[in-house]
């Protein structure tokens, strides 16, 4: 799941000729496989609530066993440079405050305000992410240019997004975030609302951020050329891997089940 049809249009054409289309509630949810393994991709389109309900059609509906979201992201913290990755660890919404009914940032009725992707799938993205970005750093020299990335190799990173409905244009509201939660990395608009859609059933998932931009007042030509040059590349270069490797540990399981009896 993506936000833009930008970010997810190579994976659409990996399914091949075992795409199917399906349109629920507004949504293209398309079927098919990647690497020989089931999945369906679909666009969430922007926004916390949107996010939400894509979310649940996917669990209700099409009954999915794992949700990954990829996409791009501001970054905030200096760690973070246009061109690194960063696997979720945890999530949470940076405007969400109903005080003084509950602590600021916790989800009224659920008693927490973060919520942490599965370690399986979120380990698996970071080493795919490690391997997708060595290669590009070797690719003829291709990588997101200079002009926005500076001098050093992009990187893979693990840690704390946090998501509102607000893009974050402008380097004071940016620096007001960072105040009030210095371990955010990074800016997003639905990581944390599907985060507590699967949490709310059970559901293991994974967010898988990019950085386009530094969420300042450059932020919108930063995206904007990002989106258009890289987006696509960077979500089918690491998520390819991670079909590929999902497919095999499916395999593997399906050989162990079949040469092991069963246990009564």
């Amino acid at each position: 799941m993506a936000a833009m049809p930008k970010e997810l249009d190579g994976l659409v054409l990996a399914m091949g000729s075992s795409i199917s289309v399906q349109r629920v509630a507004m949504r293209d949810f398309y079927l098919g496989e990647i690497a020989g393994q089931p999945c369906v991709v679909v666009l969430s389109r922007i926004g916390k609530v949107a996010a939400a309900a894509t979310t649940t059609i996917l669990i209700e509906t099409f009954n999915v066993t794992e949700i990954v979201f990829v996409g791009l992201a501001g970054g905030l913290h200096r760690s973070v440079q246009i061109g690194d990755i960063v696997v979720a660890s945890s999530l949470m919404q940076h405007d969400l405050d109903a005080r003084p009914l509950f602590d600021r940032y916790q989800v009224p009725m659920l008693g927490r305000a973060q919520f942490d992707p599965n370690p399986t799938l979120s380990l698996a993205l970071i080493n795919h992410s490690e391997a997708y970005l060595n290669e590009l750093s070797t690719e003829n020299g291709q990588a997101p240019s200079a002009r926005t990335v500076g001098i050093r190799r992009p990187r893979a990173h693990h840690g704390l997004i946090a998501t509102g409905d607000l893009f974050v244009s402008d380097s004071a509201v940016g620096g007001e975030i960072q105040e009030r939660l210095p371990e955010v990395l990074c800016v997003e608009m639905e990581g944390a609302a599907m985060a507590q859609v699967c949490y709310e059933f059970g559901v293991p998932y994974a967010v898988m951020r990019v950085i386009s931009d530094h969420a300042n007042q450059n932020a919108k030509d930063h995206f904007t050329d990002f989106l258009e040059q890289w987006a696509g590349r960077y979500s089918c270069g690491v998520l390819l891997k991670f079909m590929a490797s999902r497919a095999l540990i499916t395999s593997r399981n399906s050989t162990h089940a079949n040469v092991c009896p069963a246990r009564n």
